[in-house]
């Protein structure tokens, strides 16, 4: 506001530099994970009778199971499933390196149904792509407006809904199995272990059974 009125000659002085910015601290801010109880009302809301059903199922799969970011998923081709061996790779994560997970049963469910019934015939390697016209790889943006779509769709009132809520839900998850920061952080491709820090911080489905009721004996 300061330096706006000082443009417009309605101040002779700029003292925006007068106004000390808000004290920010790392490690404040509440994950934006989800129970395991809504992600199987977000997977049932999702019509997998239809193309972009089955598109849309295997993505929220893929984000939920391995931590995935958006645009990991936009990014995956024909090539990263390694159906034999029962694999699948996260080449050129944002922490520099690759990743290969086992491909579980379900994702591996998802991802064959949605090849052999809703992808489109193109020669193009990439996994997913658009149920209209023009065929195209469906970018980052799409995957998380479809997450974003599906958490409405159920019912699931989370901040900043998205394709990171179904990341964050896998980290949390991960968190509330005992697994280590370091083996956490390399699953989901941190660059640092800063990034895995923030959810250390809070026991959510201990929290979560506390706030439902009588739930005390939930603490430790």
């Amino acid at each position: 506001m300061l330096r706006y009125a000082h443009r417009e000659g309605l101040l002779q002085a700029d003292l925006s530099r007068t106004v000390e910015w808000p004290q920010a601290y790392r490690l404040t801010t509440i994950p934006r994970s989800i129970s395991w109880t809504d992600v199987s009302k977000l997977l049932a809301a999702v019509d997998r009778r239809t193309s972009s059903g089955k598109r849309d199922y295997a993505i929220l799969l893929l984000l939920v199971t391995y931590g995935l970011r958006g645009r990991e998923v936009a990014a995956l081709t024909l090539d990263d499933i390694d159906w034999r061996h029962e694999r699948l790779a996260v080449p050129e994560r944002k922490a520099g390196h690759s990743s290969v997970f086992p491909l579980s049963a379900s994702v591996g469910q998802a991802l064959a149904d949605y090849l052999q019934h809703g992808r489109p015939q193109t020669s193009d390697r990439h996994v997913f792509f658009r149920a209209v016209a023009p065929v195209q790889p469906i970018g980052p943006a799409a995957v998380s407006a479809r997450a974003t779509h599906y958490l409405r769709k159920a019912g699931i009132d989370v901040i900043r809904p998205g394709s990171h809520t179904l990341r964050h839900t896998c980290i949390q998850r991960m968190v509330d199995a005992n697994f280590t920061l370091k083996t956490i952080g390399d699953f989901v491709g941190h660059r640092s272990p800063a990034s895995t820090e923030i959810y250390a911080k809070v026991a959510v489905e201990a929290l979560r059974q506390v706030a439902l009721g009588d739930g005390e004996e939930a603490l430790p």
